[in-house]
Parts: structure tokens; C-alpha cells; sequence
């Protein structure tokens, strides 16, 4: 089983997250879930955004990089909307991770990927935070990298459509995507 670092979205560390770690040791594998916002949390993007500022991303990347030292060198960076761009910063020192899932969000692909390594990103099909040419010019990258690379497309879904305690939740996506990624991480 695999050991798993997941990242929270600009909303915090909120049950979703909370479920997902669950869901994971349940199967076996170590999960480490940082709080990089120190307890706070919102249900409001507009909120989530604030708290973000207030903190600050140096603050939140450090609290992230002290988390992922312990972890062994093909610890798995996975990471739901702006916890992409946590796995982001520090991607490029973690060259033999097993994999990285990307949920609701983007991350930027390091020049040193390793050729092969699997990545899977699943976004909203019309999501207004990572719209299409900015999907379609990161899976280029991927690619160009040589990295195993699936994007899943979610149509008629809303940025953070897997997490039922807010407005953009389609059921069906989500057990969709709960289901590859699962699948991944197995």
C-alpha cells in the first residue's frame, strides 16, 4: 500500500478531506493530512481565499514541506484545488513519488519528471478556476514530460463537485471520481 500526503483545497481541512483519509487508511494505505491552515475553514471560496491571504503561501508551503519530510522518497503528493499548487512547490525534490493524483485543480509539471511516473488529474469540464486551455496546455506538459497522464473531464459540474457539503456537488461525478482515484492509489 502506498503512503499519501493529501493536500486540503483553499477551503481548509473540512470532512471532505477528513472522509477521503479515512477511505484510504480503510484500504491500507498511511495517509498524513497537514493542516496548513491552522484550524481555520470556510464552506465559502470567497473565505477560503481570505484565510489563504492571511496566512500566507510561504507560511502554508513551509507548513507543508515540515509535514512531507518524514515521508519516504515515493510518498504519493496528492493534492484537492489549491493543494495542487502545494504539491506544485515541491514536486521537483520528490522525483521518485508513486504517483500524483490531482483533484479540482492544476499543478505545474517539473522538468525533471520522472518519465512514466502516473498522474491523474480530474477536473469540472467547464471549471471557471482552471478553464480548458489552461487543462489542455498542462496536459501538454505532462505529456511532453513523459509522464503516464489521464485527465478526467467531469461535465455539468461545478469546481469542487466531489464534496457534498457544497453548492457545486454532482453525486455521480463524484463516485466517479472517488472510484478512479481509489483505483489509482491502490
Amino acid at each position: 500500500m502506498a503512503d499519501i500526503i493529501l493536500f486540503h483545497s483553499v477551503l481548509g481541512l473540512r470532512p471532505i478531506e477528513r472522509h477521503l483519509a479515512e477511505r484510504l487508511r480503510a484500504r491500507g494505505h498511511a495517509v498524513a493530512l497537514p493542516d496548513l491552515y491552522q484550524g481555520a475553514a470556510t464552506d465559502d471560496l470567497d473565505e477560503g481565499f481570505a484565510i489563504k491571504a492571511r496566512i500566507g503561501w510561504g507560511a502554508i508551503c513551509l507548513k507543508a514541506r515540515e509535514a512531507l519530510a518524514p515521508m519516504p522518497g515515493d510518498a504519493v503528493p496528492a493534492g484537492i484545488s489549491i493543494g495542487a499548487g502545494v504539491v506544485a512547490e515541491f514536486w521537483a525534490s520528490r522525483p521518485l513519488a508513486a504517483g500524483v493524483p490531482l483533484l479540482h485543480g492544476l499543478a505545474t509539471v517539473p522538468a525533471n519528471t520522472r518519465p512514466g511516473l502516473p498522474i491523474r488529474l480530474h477536473v469540472a469540464d467547464t471549471d471557471p478556476l482552471f478553464p480548458e486551455p489552461d487543462v489542455s496546455a498542462w496536459q501538454e506538459s505532462a505529456e511532453a514530460a513523459k509522464a503516464d497522464v489521464q485527465v478526467f473531464r467531469y461535465p455539468n459540474t461545478g469546481h469542487y463537485f466531489s464534496d457534498p457539503a457544497l453548492p457545486d456537488y454532482n453525486a455521480t461525478a463524484a463516485a466517479q471520481l472517488w472510484s478512479r482515484s481509489l483505483a489509482f492509489l491502490t
